[in-house]
């Protein structure tokens, strides 16, 4: 197995960290650099650590001028997403649909994925296989939807979606050996879903360590002809 340099963005997170822990322990001469808005980080499993804010561009670009250092990447995993705050929860009607948090969602969850799509594109390598991967959602289908509701948060990852099969059919023109891919990593038992966990099943609330090890192996078992697509942590395919 060669070793890889690993990019994680969201580093911080419950997912971040799980996928940090499996790369680590996949190969112990993998180089990961980890990426996130807090100064949290577990010194023993990153090569090294810097500050990224989705919300500010300037703060992207100067997170990508500093990880080129540690480039090119085999791999780059955008661990990131908002679907609640202290003063914002996901709407149930649209009447409660408000513009200041439809900025925050989509600012989070779309504008500064595009963003990391600017930046950190070119530092995926050019003579090797490579990946980039956003963390989607199956809400973020517009076929899949049967409920509606989560106006701010389904809008944004289905706006992300169609950024990722954009940047899949510029990379097919400008690096061959590239691939961008969604994934869903089902329900996962982080601070993210934390309100809304009353009501799923408990074997499909999964650990963060099961939806990394589930969706690196969604990754590792990519076709050619797949990038642009949306995956499930279980490999089916999810319709935009």
């Amino acid at each position: 197995m060669i070793k890889k340099n690993i990019l994680i963005i969201g580093s911080s997170g419950g997912i971040g960290k799980a996928f940090i822990n499996f790369y680590r322990k996949q190969d112990i001469n993998n180089k990961i650099i980890g990426l996130s808005k807090t100064d949290k980080k577990d010194k023993e499993s990153l090569d090294a650590h810097h500050l990224i804010d989705l919300e500010d561009e300037q703060s992207i670009e100067n997170a990508a001028n500093e990880a080129k250092t540690y480039g090119p990447y085999q791999l780059i995993i955008v661990a990131t997403g908002a679907l609640h705050g202290d003063d914002f929860s996901p709407e149930k009607s649209y009447k409660q649909i408000s513009a200041k948090n439809l900025k925050k969602v989509f600012n989070i969850n779309t504008f500064g994925p595009a963003l990391i799509g600017k930046y950190f594109i070119p530092l995926l390598d050019n003579q090797n296989p490579s990946v980039l991967s956003f963390l989607s959602a199956r809400v973020g289908s517009i076929s899949d939807n049967k409920l509606g509701g989560w106006h701010a948060y389904r809008a944004s990852k289905a706006a992300l979606n169609m950024l990722i099969k954009n940047f899949s059919i510029e990379l097919n023109r400008t690096n061959k050996l590239a691939k961008v891919i969604g994934l869903h990593p089902g329900t996962v038992d982080t601070r993210l879903s934390k309100p809304f966990q009353r009501n799923v099943p408990e074997n499909k609330l999964f650990t963060p360590e099961f939806a990394a090890i589930s969706m690196a192996s969604v990754i590792s078992n990519l076709h050619d002809n797949e990038s642009g697509s949306i995956f499930a942590f279980d490999g089916s395919k999810i319709d935009s």
